[in-house]
């Protein structure tokens, strides 16, 4: 391949000097000696002039050659001469035929080279006289009109404007690199991706999100055979949305789509059509769609279609915004689709409930497809797809990675695989072994190890305890994720040590057990304090932020007080999205109460069993507490070895939920 050539400053320098270069050797002549006036009259008096061509400014002549010079040159040559010849040269040899070329090259130069020393010019002065002087003494002379058309046409217009051209389209070029330029502002900024590229995205590409894939396929099938849909009274489907956490695979997906029918894809996020000037937005969005309409068929992918498409009625929009006016052009150019054109918008948002209800009507986006989280089988097929171009060690075992990555989207999985890879090189090993994906799973979970960070004894002392009262809780609670892991290096931003705890396989409903087993899990740390050391510190700050969330979600979405059961406070027309919390409707300063006092008993309640637990277990949380001083982290094998056999305790109270979202 060619190496693409590129111009810079230095060659548009380099070309104006070669124009003033042919300024001075072209349109300039050759060097003609210039003499005073006075010696011309002299020479002219003396009979020495041979011939003159006279201008308006200048003189131009030839001297008659001197009694020494033995040969008798033409009188021409130089701008400006008579262009007559005198008598035939007698000291050269004729020049014929069979003269050979260097001979006549010679005498060529020798003969130019006398005529140069004869000639001179001599500035015009006023003198009546002249033309009688010349007839008197034998010149011949004749006059010239300047003609300095050519040059002055060359250096008066081409040159400046050609400068002008060169240097704009520089800093043309400069201001396109740098950004969206004036001539350009109202154009779409839209990536088109061709059918025929070699970088396809299929369906093969896409896992773990199989029930999207699915109601995606009619899609194709509309773009790839139309007329087996509008035989029947078919219409083509306007618009796809596609809803789901970030990281879910929401444009990989329409890539997917796009790449499957084997039409030009659009993209492009909704911030990229506003800008500062106004009416830019609605421009952008009509170039966008005329463009669209003239490679029919194809897909519009709009990302982020929130940062356009927000509710106008709310609090997000006043009455010019330029934000309003682009989503009304994209309201209208979506109404003004044909049917049977073959385009097809397609967007995607992790926030549908801040979107306009006119965007989301039917004859729009007609269709909302949920792009969620992937189940275990979908993070196997996942870490399936990720895994193909890296040189696996025969422990590596994916659906095991799959069980420990419950809540992981694809975006999070593809990093924890890169990680892997990336701890495999630094260590210069030949594959990448099962050990490297559980640290890369535990650097994306925890954070960054900071094994250089110096921590007194007494604080390390706490921080073990800490992290022993969290596993030895976790591990004999009923209801409580089992604990996988105790580590007391310090990681992140502010951890100095952390203790594992993740489902092994996907839950969906959580019974009040299960809720109080996870607050015990998390109070066990400052538990374990209080009993060893009988004081507690600041490093349960985090612990108590998520025992509160729990407790608080327990009482006011899931219906489990027991002083007033059953009853919800979400607000539905208020609901958020996405792990964003629930909207709680307004409640008396009664209730209020009630809800205060009973999240005070729950919580008291959980930590003083955590500490009768811990004192009943104290040899226990002794020795793992010694094990971590010494070893700095324990694995599950480790850990079971240390506390033995888990009992097993039945579950009770079992009051179902939907894991973190109001059930309808």
């Amino acid at each position: 391949m060619h190496k693409k050539f590129h111009f810079s400053i230095w060659y548009y320098v380099a070309i104006i000097g070669a124009i003033f270069l042919l300024e001075t050797t072209v349109f300039s002549g050759n060097a003609v000696k210039e003499i005073p006036y006075s010696e011309f009259k002299k020479e002219l008096v003396e009979n020495r002039v041979q011939s003159v061509v006279i201008q308006e400014s200048m003189i131009y002549g030839v001297l008659k050659p001197s009694s020494s010079t033995t040969a008798k040159t033409p009188a021409a040559g130089a701008a400006g001469t008579a262009g007559e010849e005198s008598a035939p040269a007698t000291g050269f040899t004729p020049i014929t035929k069979s003269t050979p070329w260097s001979v006549a090259f010679q005498q060529a130069r020798e003969k130019r080279a006398e005529l140069l020393k004869r000639e001179f010019s001599v500035v015009r002065l006023s003198d009546p006289n002249l033309l009688h002087e010349l007839d008197v003494h034998g010149v011949n002379y004749r006059g010239k009109i300047n003609s300095n058309w050519l040059s002055q046409l060359f250096f008066n217009w081409i040159v400046p404007f050609g400068i002008l051209f060169v240097v704009w389209g520089f800093v043309y070029r400069r201001m396109a690199k740098g950004g969206p330029n004036v001539l350009s502002i109202g154009k779409n900024k839209a990536k088109i991706y061709e059918a025929d590229t070699s970088k396809r995205v299929t369906f093969k590409d896409v896992a773990g999100i199989d029930e999207a894939v699915e109601e995606v396929r009619e899609l194709v099938a509309f773009l790839k055979e139309p007329a087996r849909f509008t035989k029947l009274g078919a219409k083509l489907p306007k618009g796809l949305l596609l809803v789901g956490p970030p990281g879910t695979g929401k444009t990989l997906l329409a890539r997917a789509v796009a790449g499957e029918a084997g039409v030009p894809f659009f993209s492009m996020s909704g911030s990229g059509f506003v800008e500062m000037f106004v009416g830019v937005g609605a421009s952008r969005v009509r170039d966008l769609f005329q463009e669209a309409k003239a490679k029919a068929p194809c897909i519009i992918f709009i990302d982020e279609l929130d940062a356009v498409g927000k509710n106008r009625s709310g609090a997000y929009f006043g009455g010019n915004d330029e934000r309003e006016t682009t989503l009304n052009q994209l309201l209208t150019e979506m109404d003004g689709f044909d049917p049977n054109a073959g385009v097809i918008m397609v967007g995607a948002t992790n926030r549908p409930e801040v979107l306009d209800p006119a965007l989301l009507r039917a004859g729009r986006f007609d269709r909302q497809v949920l792009v969620d989280r992937p189940d275990l089988k979908g993070r196997v097929q996942i870490f399936e797809v990720h895994t193909r171009s890296l040189v696996l060690g025969e422990d590596v075992d994916l659906k095991r990675l799959a069980s420990t990555t419950p809540g992981f989207a694809g975006a999070e999985i593809a990093n924890v695989c890169n990680e892997a890879a990336l701890l495999a090189s630094r260590r210069e090993g030949d594959r990448v072994s099962m050990v490297d994906f559980q640290n890369a799973i535990e650097r994306i979970i925890a954070g960054l190890e900071k094994k250089n960070k110096l921590i007194n004894p007494q604080e390390r002392r706490i921080v073990a305890y800490h992290e022993s009262g969290h596993a030895v809780v976790g591990y004999f609670t009923p209801g409580a994720d089992p604990v996988q892991k105790v580590s007391i290096v310090p990681r992140g931003v502010g951890a100095l040590g952390y203790t594992l705890q993740t489902p092994l396989e996907d839950r969906y409903l959580m019974s009040r057990t299960e809720l109080l087993g996870k607050i015990k899990g998390l109070l066990g740390g400052r538990a374990a304090e209080e009993v060893v050391l009988g004081e507690i510190s600041t490093g349960a700050s985090n612990d108590l932020e998520r025992v509160s969330r729990i407790v608080r979600d327990m009482l006011t979405v899931y219906g489990m007080s027991r002083r007033s059961p059953n009853i919800s406070l979400v607000d539905r027309e208020d609901s958020r999205f996405l792990g964003q919390g629930p909207s709680l409707a307004r409640r008396s300063e009664r209730y209020e109460q009630e809800i205060d006092e009973e999240t005070r008993e729950i919580i008291r309640e959980c930590y003083e069993e955590d500490k009768e637990l811990l004192r009943r277990n104290r040899t226990l949380l002794d020795r793992m507490a010694s094990e971590l001083l010494e070893r700095e982290k324990l694995d599950e094998g480790e850990i079971v070895a240390i506390l033995g056999p888990k009992p097993s305790v039945p579950l009770s109270e079992a009051v179902s939920v939907d894991g973190g979202r109001p059930t309808a």
